[in-house]
């Protein structure tokens, strides 16, 4: 898939710059467009890619794959564009956070058979051209999500097309992922935003936080764009995960409010047997999050 190809990347933050990054220097020739013509004009510059798009993504036609790293809204309303552009790829991937809405819209576009939603579990709170790096995939495990009716050799494509880049695969069901995803991903983001915008009315700086609060925060500070469609995309499973985290938060609150030291106890040591259980004993800190 990568050598002597021709990717066309649609879309030039933190993940597809990244992507548009890694396989230009592994020899592809990368089309791109991006809505922000800076950035378009950096990769250009920096010989990352190598002819531009027009807004009506015309000059796809010479692709033998598209990328589209764009929010997952915008991913639905680029569909058809590339259906009537790319007839020649062989492979059309998005790198969306949630897979469910993407995956109809290729069906219902008429692509199905040609497309792999993806998901790089991978990324940064920064965002746009500048953040993006060249090895933000390796190693980094990939979420794949076929259409019901993605062909053998697209996946495969996929697959090859991710293990150039030293990233991992993974197939998953599109429902199964977006559920998965609203408790791994989804939830720690929204709290981490919950709680930057407590300390932001009690009047508490990030720069006055220690290193364990700087990490439960630095989340925050990532795309609002890009999460406001991942939330909205995915809203009913991230609102069973809250409920259940509300639910969590308030048994803490009352046993700290009642002066229950036995009960706030046994709820702290509940999260560090989780902690313990899932963390490489060898990573682990004596003192870890003051």
């Amino acid at each position: 898939m990568i050598a002597d190809s021709t990717i066309a990347v649609v879309g030039l933050g933190l993940m597809g710059g990244s992507l548009a990054r890694a396989v230009a220097a592994r020899g592809v020739r990368v089309l791109g467009y991006d809505r922000n013509s800076e950035f378009l004009e950096q990769a250009m510059s920096e010989g990352v890619v190598h002819a531009a798009l027009g807004r009506d993504l015309s000059g796809m036609e010479d692709a033998d794959a598209v990328v589209l790293a764009l929010p997952v809204d915008a991913t639905c309303l680029a569909m058809p564009v590339v259906a009537r552009r790319a007839a020649k790829a062989r492979l059309l991937m998005d790198l969306a956070s949630t897979k469910r809405s993407v995956v109809a819209c290729a069906e219902s576009a008429g692509v199905g058979e040609r497309f792999v939603g993806s998901h790089p579990l991978t990324g940064s709170h920064r965002s746009g051209w500048g953040a993006a790096r060249a090895s933000l995939f390796e190693s980094a495990r990939i979420f794949l999500c076929p259409t019901s009716s993605t062909s053998t050799e697209a996946l495969r494509l996929a697959e090859q097309l991710w293990s150039s880049l030293g990233a991992r695969t993974e197939a998953l069901d599109a429902q199964e992922h977006d559920d998965e995803m609203a408790w791994s991903s989804h939830l720690p983001h929204v709290v981490a935003s919950a709680l930057a915008a407590t300390l932001d009315e009690a009047g508490i700086p990030r720069s006055a936080l220690g290193p364990g609060g700087r990490d439960m925060t630095r989340l925050a500070g990532s795309s609002t764009e890009v999460w406001g469609t991942i939330v909205a995309d995915n809203a009913s499973a991230i609102v069973s995960a809250l409920a259940a985290y509300e639910e969590r938060l308030r048994a803490f609150r009352e046993a700290i409010a009642n002066r229950d030291d036995s009960a706030t106890r046994v709820m702290l040591d509940a999260g560090r047997k989780w902690f313990e259980a899932h963390e490489p004993a060898a990573a682990m800190a004596p003192e870890a999050g003051r």
